[in-house]
């Protein structure tokens, strides 16, 4: 049986869903967003820390890659949202189930940085929690996932070109909320 609604939810409305890399601003921008729409945010990342009682990176640690991409794609597919403005892991691209549910649930918003922000915002990575492979560099991490994440993305904001602030009147100018 459905959750009961208030009359002012009769309608659904659509999520709005921020990927990128590491250091691109998602957890930034995703409180600042739902504020202006006077929504809830979640962050994927912390859903997964939540759940575990455990960083990320003791995630990563404890299970390794494999284990924490499908771990991740089982967690954020199985959401069931409305009016939230949702901030990803970035390795949430590589989820076919996770990502066949964002899409279900609204745009999806690409925030882009380019490779020297990246590097810079990121610095080794250490402790960050990231999902990548022994003995592969930072720079052909963000290499391999950028086709990914342009991929599916219904609008793109460059987080280093553009304040939070600017990023957010882009995201919401380009975004049709019923």
């Amino acid at each position: 049986m459905p959750f009961p609604r208030l009359e002012r939810d009769e309608k659904l409305r659509p999520c709005v869903t921020l990927v990128g890399m590491a250091g691109a601003g998602k957890s930034t921008l995703a409180p600042l967003l739902a504020e202006r729409l006077g929504w809830g945010h979640l962050d994927t990342d912390q859903l997964m820390e939540a759940f575990y009682g455990l960083s990320l990176q003791s995630i990563m640690d404890t299970f390794g890659l494999k284990e924490f991409l499908r771990i991740e794609d089982n967690l954020v597919a199985d959401l069931s949202l409305n009016r939230m403005v949702i901030s990803t892991g970035g390795s949430v691209i590589y989820g076919k189930q996770a990502m066949n549910t964002l899409r279900t649930l609204g745009p999806i918003v690409h925030l882009e940085v380019g490779k020297s922000a990246f590097l810079e915002r990121v610095g080794n990575g250490e402790g960050r929690g990231l999902a990548i492979a022994p003995g592969t560099s930072l720079l052909d991490l963000y290499n391999e996932r950028q086709p990914l994440y342009r991929a599916v993305a219904d609008i793109t904001v460059h987080t280093d070109r553009d304040t939070p602030d600017q990023c957010a009147d882009l995201i919401l100018k380009h975004i049709e909320m019923p």
